[in-house]
């Protein structure tokens, strides 16, 4: 157990590489209940939430999300969040751990006075199941209609006395489903998947896999300096339908003029394991530093990201990243790392 964004969090069971591993082949799961868990509800949750989102969001139909992100007025991230449509007047927004109360104060003082806050962070229990078995045996175990949620869609269920909220994203690369249960049955949610074959995963194997996913994380890959475009994640970001949302002038202009920097997928091509705050050098002169980097259990070698000048982050581009002193032959490769293998 080790501390995490306020949080006692498990940083691995029996292992980072083999839960990591039961993941890739079959179906692991994790305690995320330390996202946070905001519901936006009333007559102007939809265009109150276009007015803060880059994505538009007002256009989702109910039990879809999307991915997005909330930023400031020169185009820096305040989080990258997912934005679920519950119903015509009701969305979930699920946030980073160490964001949560940040995102929480910014809603509260940007939203109309037409959309409420109903904050479901320590109400709830958040559990995401990532493999591919997660879809198969959260519909064996827990209801089969999760076997008909489409990529991105979510739905609420009967649970017990309760609810549960179910979306077809994840953090890992692989499918999967992420779950929302009440805080009181959390544990038996937990003991149900668990008793089905589902592996506990930690923090450790949950960075390794969304490491070979080339999947940013906030804190590391993402702040308020950066802009969604030099993510190279633009599908994020509406610009044409007409919304005048937070940061959208200055967004307009990078994607007018270019981003500065990109982030770029690195690969070892030596042993040698890039680790975050690694620089990174091209004809001897540092362009850059490592944002994320670890060991791939997957691809067996030693994988990064970092953020390059434009130029340099064209795929085949030979770097060396400075690992202890010690220059490390490193290669810019296509994005991401790993994909599953298609059934």
């Amino acid at each position: 157990m080790v501390p995490f964004a306020g949080w006692e969090m498990p940083l691995q069971y029996s292992g980072i590489i083999e839960e990591h591993r039961a993941v890739r082949q079959s179906v692991g799961m994790f305690d995320v209940s330390h996202m946070g868990r905001i519901e936006v509800l009333g007559r102007e949750a939809a265009s109150g939430l276009r007015r803060l989102c880059t994505y538009a969001v007002d256009r989702l139909a109910p039990g879809q999300g999307h991915y997005s992100f909330l930023c400031n007025e020169a185009g820096g991230i305040l989080d990258d969040i997912y934005v679920f449509r519950l119903a015509s007047e009701r969305f979930l927004l699920v946030v980073n751990a160490a964001n949560a109360d940040k995102v929480r104060a910014w809603l509260e003082a940007h939203l109309p006075a037409g959309a409420q806050l109903a904050d479901r962070h320590r109400s709830t229990a958040m559990v995401a199941v990532q493999g591919p078995r997660a879809v198969s045996t959260c519909a064996a175990v827990l209801s089969a209609e999760l076997a008909r949620l489409p990529r991105r869609g979510c739905a609420e269920l009967p649970w017990g006395e309760g609810v549960l909220f179910a979306s077809r994203t994840g953090y890992t690369g692989e499918d999967g489903l992420e779950l929302v249960v009440e805080a009181g049955t959390g544990t038996a949610l937990w003991r149900r998947l668990l008793d089905a074959g589902a592996a506990p995963c930690g923090l450790g194997a949950r960075d390794t896999l969304r490491l070979e996913a080339a999947l940013p994380l906030y804190g590391q890959d993402i702040d308020e300096g950066v802009n969604p475009f030099e993510l190279g994640l633009a599908f994020a970001v509406s610009l044409d339908d007409g919304a005048d949302f937070v940061g959208r002038r200055a967004l307009l202009q990078v994607r007018q003029e270019g981003p500065r920097r990109l982030l770029a997928c690195l690969r070892a091509r030596e042993r040698g394991i890039m680790r975050a705050g690694y620089p990174i050098y091209h004809d001897g002169e540092e362009v850059g530093h490592v944002t994320s980097g670890g060991y791939s259990p997957t691809l067996g070698v030693s994988i990064g990201l970092g953020f390059l000048p434009p130029p340099l982050a064209k795929v085949g581009t030979a770097l060396t990243v400075g690992v202890r002193g010690r220059p490390l032959p490193v290669e810019v490769v296509p994005r991401p790392f790993y994909r599953p293998p298609r059934p």
